[in-house]
């Protein structure tokens, strides 16, 4: 698991790595993610997450995962947007009991994008992702919101 985690760590870094207009932040939902965007031309680009949850006394299970979604983008006035892509997960998942289970999920993104006069961005997302390798298998989703600084 640590290497796997390891790996996931190294590709996010060589991604904040890359030059062109780039936003990093934070999505919150039923856990959180580290969250960069690179823009791909005039409107699209590609969003790379790095997530983290069930680590609450609570929770049966935590997980860490790594996604990448690559997004089309339309603005519908001056400042806000939406968007919509194809897009891939993969997450390490480990029981309270200690077994560790690997993931494989495709799925999508859609959402809305807010630019602030400062530079920050707000967007609100739904993701559904279909988990079609590993022992979580089957359909979920995840509502987002987003806050990222914008360079």
């Amino acid at each position: 698991m640590k290497k796997v985690l390891l790996i996931m760590v190294a590709v996010m870094g060589l991604a904040f790595a890359a030059n062109a207009q780039n936003n990093l932040g934070l999505r919150f939902g039923t856990g959180a993610e580290v969250s960069w965007q690179k823009m791909l031309g005039n409107t699209n680009r590609l969003e790379l997450d790095l997530g983290i949850n069930g680590f609450a006394t609570w929770n049966t299970y935590r997980y860490f995962s790594l996604t990448g979604i690559y997004q089309w983008h339309w603005n519908i006035v001056d400042r806000l947007g939406w968007y919509v892509g194809p897009g891939a997960q993969l997450s390490i998942f480990q029981s309270v009991e200690g077994s560790n289970y690997f993931n494989v999920s495709l799925g999508g993104q859609v959402g809305l994008d807010y630019e602030l006069p400062i530079p920050l961005q707000l967007s609100l997302d739904f993701r559904p992702m279909w988990n079609f390798i590993g022992n979580y298998a089957g359909f979920g989703w995840g509502l987002c919101l987003g806050i990222r600084y914008m360079f």
